[in-house]
C-alpha cells in the first residue's frame, strides 16, 4: 500500500522530500474523510485517496512558451542564454571536396581599361584584286615641260605623186568679144601653165578630163550684166556648181571639187539655159589693162 506521511513539517513520498509546508500537509489529510491521529513522532499516516483526473500536458508554442489547455503561461520552455564559452582550437583542414557543378554565366562586367599597344604582326598573305574603282576626276594640267632633244633626221621619204592641172585663160577684149548667150559656154582660148598629162582642150570652151576622178575647179569672169554661170559636164548643168552676181560690171568667181564616173568626160563654163540676158564678158574694168577670165582644172584622185 502506497502510503504518504509528513513528518517534521515536511511531506515524504518514499523517503523522498516534497517540501510543501506543514500547514499544507495539514490541509490536505484534512481533505480525506477518515485519517489516523498522529504517531509518537507527530507523524500522520494518511490512506491513499482516490485516482485523480489526468493532468493536461504543457506543450511549446510557436513563440518558445510554455502553454497549458491552449493558454500561454508566459513562462520560457528553456533558460536564458549562457555566457558564450571560450574559442576552440582550429581543426585541422579537411580534405578537398569533389568540384562543383557550373554556375550560371554571370551579367558582363564594366569594359576594363585599353590595354598597351602590341608588337607588329607579322605580314599578311597578298588578298584578291579589288573591283577597279570609278574613274576620278580630271586633273589640273600640269606644267609645260623643257624642250626635247633635237631628234635625229630621218630617211628621204618616197617620191610624191605629181598632180595633174591645167590653166586655161582668156583676155579681153579680143577673146569673148561678143556678148555670150543663155545656153552658150565661155572661151577660155589661151593655155596657160599645164602638165600636159590629164586634162586638154578640145576647143576654145571645152575641156577634156581623161580619167575618172575627182577634180578641183576653180574659175574667175567678169561681166557687166548681173547673171549667172555654172559649170556643165557632158553637156548636162551641175546644179551645185551656179554661182552669180546681183550687180553689174563685177566678177563671178567659182572653187569646187566634182567626181567625173566616165572617162573622157568634157567640161564647160556656161550661162545657164534658164536664164534670159547675155551675159558680157568685161573687156576692162577699174582700168585699161586688159581683164583676164581664168579656167583652173587639177586631178586630185
Amino acid at each position: 500500500m502506497n502510503n504518504r506521511y509528513y513528518q517534521n513539517q515536511g511531506c515524504c513520498n518514499n523517503n523522498n522530500q516534497c517540501n510543501p509546508t506543514y500547514n499544507e500537509a495539514i490541509n490536505a489529510l484534512n481533505q480525506f474523510s477518515s485519517r489516523e491521529p498522529f504517531n509518537n513522532n507527530c507523524n500522520v499516516i494518511c490512506k491513499t485517496g482516490p485516482q485523480g483526473e489526468p493532468g493536461s500536458t504543457p506543450i511549446i508554442g510557436v513563440n518558445g512558451n510554455w502553454f497549458i489547455n491552449g493558454i500561454d503561461t508566459g513562462l520560457p520552455s528553456r533558460g536564458i542564454q549562457g555566457v558564450a564559452g571560450p574559442q576552440g582550437p582550429a581543426g585541422a583542414t579537411g580534405p578537398q571536396g569533389p568540384q562543383g557543378v557550373q554556375g550560371i554565366q554571370g551579367e558582363p562586367g564594366p569594359a576594363g581599361e585599353t590595354g598597351p599597344q602590341g608588337p607588329q604582326g607579322i605580314q599578311g598573305i597578298q588578298g584578291e584584286p579589288g573591283p577597279t574603282g570609278a574613274t576620278g576626276p580630271q586633273g589640273p594640267v600640269g606644267a609645260t615641260g623643257p624642250q626635247g632633244i633635237q631628234g635625229e633626221v630621218g630617211s628621204q621619204g618616197p617620191a610624191g605623186v605629181v598632180a595633174n592641172f591645167a590653166d586655161f585663160y582668156a583676155l579681153m577684149p579680143a577673146d569673148n568679144a561678143t556678148p555670150v548667150g543663155v545656153g552658150e559656154d565661155v572661151a577660155f582660148p589661151q593655155n596657160g601653165p599645164t602638165s600636159n598629162s590629164t586634162i586638154t582642150r578640145l576647143t576654145d570652151n571645152s575641156f577634156s578630163l581623161s580619167e575618172v576622178g575627182t577634180y578641183l575647179v576653180m574659175f574667175q569672169v567678169s561681166v557687166s550684166e548681173p547673171g549667172q554661170l555654172v559649170l556643165t559636164l557632158n553637156g548636162e548643168e551641175i546644179p551645185y556648181s551656179v554661182v552669180g552676181s546681183a550687180t553689174g560690171t563685177s566678177q563671178i568667181v567659182e572653187t569646187i571639187l566634182i567626181t567625173t564616173t566616165v572617162a573622157t568626160s568634157t567640161l564647160t563654163v556656161r550661162n545657164p539655159a534658164a536664164n534670159t540676158t547675155a551675159l558680157t564678158i568685161t573687156p576692162t574694168a577699174g582700168g585699161n589693162e586688159s581683164v583676164s577670165a581664168h579656167l583652173v582644172i587639177v586631178q586630185l584622185t
